[in-house]
């Protein structure tokens, strides 16, 4: 089976959750909805509405002129009752929109379906992505309009929808592609119209059996479609990582999917696309696996943008038991976090709620030099070595050894037998260093 080079095979503890079909929520009447108007990599957006301003569900509350950033919509009708800092899930602070939910759910004016998409040009078609707000729902929050506008020169022959879900206990992806199975096909084909030199190919590990069986009826007379199945490895959803494993190509360091003729999109991000041109609908609701061992009713659930994520878990079941940890995200790439008190996010993807006996994590001890970190480093890097120039501030070496091409997939933490925390500190200078990139 295709795959990458290196990597490693967690525990998947996906059991909990794996079929169990997405049930849909709504936040309760007169609850407070959270609205970052920071929730995409490039530029933050700027609230377009006042305090006491009445909004509806659909409405565009915040904009950027940026061509990097993504807009931010109500998913609910209400009232604007302050705009204030809050918490958000990875941790950071942002500016936020605090809405109170009416409970009517009034549909703002320009939300309207269109019949077809044959008729509409490419511009407009990244145009209506756009003013949807809708940006990669894996987790890194690229804006998808910028992806799906690659730079001149750079010929796309690969648009690869992404429907590994490699991290433990997430089981969305694999929900989403057997359920709504054909809004995948028409969201693929709308993009294939936009990259017309592209064929699109939708990447599933071989543990999503059923998955693999919906998607390939589906795509039954579908042209320029295909399904690879690929082997079930962690990080093999990492962009880079699936790329080479579909592909053959290697993405140069500090290159771009692009530059490897590729573009890669998460499954869901693809039914957003569909739901923004055949429905007329802007990003307003993620997919979430709420699930851990202190969890009462471990499931996938469709929660409004903006909710709490104390309301959701409550309205799900709530715990059995208190939690000793709880994490957004994946156990691998996932951040623990100190409150509940924090919205759902484009970029949310599960809550792991832990007992000890999950989140339990030996003391971190000196390094033996075993080499394990480097030979499972999916990106082929020294992460021991990494470690060391960041604990020393020799910044410059860190960026000479390619630091900035971690994927912080954390890999070298998870097979380190003196439990270093590799990935922990190479994230933390990464992003530093990324971000003293980007405002260069």
């Amino acid at each position: 089976m295709k795959t990458f080079k290196r990597g490693i095979h967690p525990d998947e503890s996906k059991q909990a959750t794996e079929n169990e079909p997405i049930k849909y929520i709504l936040p309760g009447e007169h609850s407070l909805m959270l609205y970052p108007v920071a929730q995409n990599l490039g530029a933050p957006c700027e609230p377009i509405v006042e305090v006491g301003q009445y909004v509806k569900n659909g409405e565009k509350i915040a904009d950027s002129q940026a061509f990097v950033s993504s807009p931010v919509h109500s998913t609910v009708s209400g009232t604007v009752k302050e705009i204030r800092d809050n918490v958000l899930p990875n941790g950071n602070i942002s500016k936020c929109i605090v809405v109170e939910n009416d409970g009517l759910l009034t549909e703002h004016e320009s939300i309207k379906e269109r019949a077809g998409f044959d008729d509409i040009p490419k511009d407009e078609l990244l145009k209506i992505i756009r003013e949807a707000g809708i940006v990669g729902l894996g987790g890194a929050g690229f804006p998808t309009h910028v992806k799906l506008s690659p730079p001149a020169g750079k010929k796309i022959d690969y648009i690869i929808v992404n429907g590994s879900e490699c991290e433990p206990y997430l089981t969305t992806d694999n929900r989403v592609m057997i359920e709504e199975t054909y809004k995948i096909i028409l969201g693929l084909q709308i993009i294939l119209k936009i990259i017309d030199t592209a064929k699109g190919v939708i990447a599933i590990e071989d543990n999503k059996p059923e998955a693999i069986a919906a998607v390939k009826k589906a795509i039954d007379g579908a042209k320029n479609i295909s399904v690879e199945v690929v082997k079930t490895k962690y990080p093999q959803g990492a962009e880079k990582q699936l790329i080479y494993a579909i592909t053959g190509r290697e993405v140069p360091s500090g290159g771009l999917p692009a530059d490897a003729g590729a573009i890669v999109d998460n499954v869901d991000t693809v039914i957003a696309i569909h739901r923004a041109v055949l429905r007329g609908r802007p990003l307003m609701r993620k997919v979430i696996t709420i699930t851990g061992q202190a969890v009462n009713k471990p499931g996938n659930f469709k929660a409004r943008l903006g909710m709490s994520y104390r309301e959701l878990i409550e309205v799900t079941g709530g715990f059995k038991t208190e939690p000793v940890k709880i994490i957004s995200g994946g156990p691998m790439m996932g951040v623990a976090m100190y409150t509940l008190d924090t919205p759902v996010i484009k970029t949310s993807s599960a809550i792991i709620c832990m007992t000890d006996e999950e989140a339990y994590i030996p003391p971190e001890t000196a390094c033996i030099r075993c080499g394990q970190c480097v030979a499972n480093c999916p990106s082929g890097l020294m992460p021991l070595e990494l470690n060391k120039f960041v604990l020393h501030g020799r910044i410059d070496e860190f960026l000479k050894y390619n630091g900035l091409d971690c994927c912080e997939c954390g890999s070298c933490s998870y097979v380190c037998p003196a439990k270093r925390h590799l990935a922990q500190t190479i994230r933390v200078t990464r992003r530093s260093e990324m971000a003293k990139k980007a405002r260069k």
